[in-house]
């Protein structure tokens, strides 16, 4: 089975080794058709503490590593220069 990966941005850096990613879903309305963007937040592991808030990056899914963390941060695509 292949793995899950998802594309976000990193939106909390707070926790030791652990980022938030943010992730939108754009989406029609089923009757309406206006179009509807839900935000779904995920923890991911991230080992050197790389990322920035604001990075673009592409999480993978994994093995549980904590309670809530199930996802870690394959690759950094685009940082934020501040």
């Amino acid at each position: 089975m292949a793995t899950k990966e998802r594309v976000g941005v990193v939106v909390s850096n707070k926790m030791e080794k652990t980022v938030v990613v943010a992730i939108e879903n754009r989406s029609p309305h089923g009757k309406y058709g206006k179009i509807l963007v839900k935000t779904k937040r995920y923890k991911a592991h991230d080992e050197e503490n790389k990322c920035q808030e604001g990075d673009r990056v592409r999480i993978r899914e994994t093995r549980p590593l904590s309670r809530t963390k199930r996802w870690t941060v394959a690759e950094i695509l685009e940082t934020t220069q501040k």
